[in-house]
């Protein structure tokens, strides 16, 4: 499902003649397999979330190339991307992302209105989303309204309604408390199980980490090893 080939990134900081490049990671190889809950581990600053926002296409890579369903992803232009990534990637962030001035049911349409989905498809796919993650109840209420267990749950469900095959999570438990980060982690296997979702996460939490079914661990942009269920 997604392949990283030789990746490597650098940022440059400071005006022409004070320019310095700061590699973040280096020599990048993996695999993430069809079905795979795969998390990424690393501290603060070592290149995780930057790996992140190079598969999901948002920043470009310095040196290297990225497949996702065997599409040579790195040669996509911006509007390419765009439609590829609503086509083919969800997402979940720690801070939800949800636009506060729409209602759960609203937020979780979206992605429907923008693929141009017809009015009557759009509300039995958001009324069948919103039962699968247990809001039915709370279509009407604002993300203010929600607690933070029931705001991920909302960003779960807009990032499932356009079916797609791989999910990419940016710490998804980080605003969570224990109780909902749990909660959180058995729904992410059970949509793994269930539906033959593919997970690649990207977490400093160990309690998250070990739902994977693999582990890469990466320390000053390199991968350092891995670990496996």
């Amino acid at each position: 499902m997604i392949q990283v080939k030789e990746l490597n990134h650098q940022f440059k900081i400071g005006k022409k003649k004070r320019e310095t490049i700061i590699p973040v990671l280096k020599n990048i190889n993996l695999e993430v397999s069809k079905g795979e809950i795969v998390t990424i581990v690393g501290k603060s600053g070592s290149g995780k979330s930057t790996l992140l926002n190079l598969i999901s296409g948002y920043i470009r890579p310095t040196e290297g190339n990225i497949f996702i369903n065997n599409q040579n992803v790195s040669e996509l232009s911006e509007g390419d991307w765009a439609n590829f990534r609503i086509n083919h990637l969800g997402f979940i962030f720690q801070s939800f992302q949800l636009i506060p001035s729409m209602t759960a049911y609203q937020n979780i349409e979206l992605p429907l209105i923008l693929k141009g989905a017809s009015e009557v498809a759009r509300k039995k796919q958001t009324l069948d989303m919103l039962e699968m993650v247990g809001l039915s109840d709370y279509k009407a209420f604002y993300p203010s309204e929600l607690s933070g267990g029931q705001q991920q749950r909302v960003s779960i469900a807009r990032a499932l309604i356009v079916k797609p095959p791989i999910i990419l999570a940016d710490e998804p438990t980080g605003s969570l408390d224990s109780e909902n980060e749990q909660e959180l982690l058995n729904f992410i296997q059970k949509l793994n199980q269930d539906h033959n979702i593919t997970f690649l996460i990207i977490t400093h939490d160990d309690q998250v980490a070990k739902i994977g079914h693999r582990t890469i661990i990466i320390k000053d942009g390199k991968i350092q090893g891995g670990r496996s269920l």
